[in-house]
C-alpha cells in the first residue's frame, strides 16, 4: 500500500480524464438547457411566419371590402366578399404563413357556390397590428372577428373553414359555436403530436400552443368534412384519421397525390367542397 509520495501515472490519468469528462457533461448540459429554452421562448417565430404589408395597400377585388376588427390591443386586418343574396358566409382561418394577399386568391370559387367569404389576417400579418404572444389571445381573436361578422348572416348557413396552422383554431370555434358546416383542411391532432413526430427528442411539456384540434372537435356536434393530402410530409393524413376518431360524424376525403400546399389545386378538394356547401 502506497502511504507517501506521488499517484501512480495511471490515477493522474484517470483523473485528468474525469476531470475532462465531468467539464464537457457540464457543457452539454448548459447546451441542452439554452436549446431547450430557446424552444421555449421562441415558439411564436417557430410557428407564426406573417408577411406584413405597408398599412397603405390595398386589396383591389370586386365586392370585397376591407374590414377592421378590433381586439384588445391590436386591430386585425380582414377581407370580407359580400353578394347580393348568398346563401350564407365562410369564416376562413389561413394557415402559418404569408397574408390576405396570398390566401384571398380565388373569389370566383365563392361566387360560384354563392357563398360571402370572410378572411383575417392574425397579429402581425398583412395589416394587422400587435404580434401574437399567446394561444388563448389568439382564440380570443378569433373569436372577437367571428362575433363581428356573424350577425351579419343570421338565418343563413354558417360556414368555418381551417387551414394547416388555422384548423386547430377552427376546431375551437366550431365547438363553441356548432355551425353548419366545419372544413378542415391538412388539420393535425394537435401540436404535441406534430412535435412528437418531427422532433421526437424535444418533450411536449415546453410547448405553450398546444391548439389541440382533437380535443375540440370531440364537442363538435354539427357536419365536419375533413381534407387532406395522401403525400403530405408536413402533415401526415394519421393527423386526420386520429381527428375521426374523437369526431366520428367527420368525413374524411383523402386527395390522392395532393401534398400540404398544393390541396386546393386538385378535383377532388373542389368537388368535395362544392357538394358539402350545396347540400346545405
Amino acid at each position: 500500500m502506497m502511504l507517501h509520495g506521488r499517484r501512480p501515472r495511471w490515477m493522474e490519468r484517470n483523473g485528468a480524464a474525469m476531470r475532462i469528462a465531468a467539464i464537457a457533461a457540464v457543457v452539454a448540459m448548459g447546451v441542452c438547457a439554452t436549446a431547450l429554452g430557446a424552444v421555449y421562448w421562441r415558439q411564436e417565430a417557430l410557428l407564426f411566419e406573417p408577411t406584413v404589408l405597408p398599412p397603405d395597400h390595398t386589396f383591389a377585388i370586386a365586392d370585397t371590402r376591407e374590414v377592421r376588427v378590433e381586439v384588445d390591443g391590436a386591430t386585425l386586418s380582414a377581407l370580407h366578399l359580400r353578394l347580393p343574396n348568398p346563401k350564407g358566409v365562410i369564416f376562413f382561418l389561413h394557415g402559418n404563413g404569408g397574408n390576405l394577399a396570398s390566401w384571398f386568391t380565388n373569389p370566383a370559387f365563392y361566387r360560384s357556390v354563392n357563398y360571402d367569404l370572410f378572411m383575417i389576417d392574425y397579429r402581425g400579418y398583412g395589416k394587422s397590428t400587435g404580434r401574437v404572444e399567446s394561444e388563448a389571445q389568439l382564440r380570443a381573436d378569433v373569436r372577437r372577428a367571428w362575433d363581428w361578422v356573424a350577425p351579419h348572416y343570421a338565418g343563413k348557413s354558417n360556414v368555418i373553414y381551417g387551414r394547416s396552422l388555422g384548423s386547430a383554431l377552427a376546431g375551437g370555434l366550431a365547438a363553441e359555436v356548432q355551425p353548419a358546416l366545419t372544413i378542415l383542411v391538412s388539420p393535425y391532432c394537435s401540436m404535441a403530436e406534430l412535435a412528437r413526430l418531427h422532433y421526437p427528442l424535444i418533450p411536449t411539456w415546453l410547448l405553450r400552443y398546444p391548439l389541440s384540434t382533437c380535443r375540440d372537435v370531440a364537442r363538435v356536434r354539427s357536419a365536419l368534412l375533413l381534407l387532406h393530402g395522401e403525400q403530405d410530409l408536413l402533415i401526415p393524413i394519421t393527423q386526420s384519421e386520429q381527428i375521426q376518431v374523437r369526431a366520428p360524424q367527420a368525413e374524411l376525403v383523402r386527395i390522392v397525390g395532393a401534398g400540404h400546399n398544393d390541396v386546393h389545386r386538385f378535383d377532388a378538394y373542389t368537388e368535395s367542397l362544392i357538394a358539402h356547401l350545396r347540400a346545405l
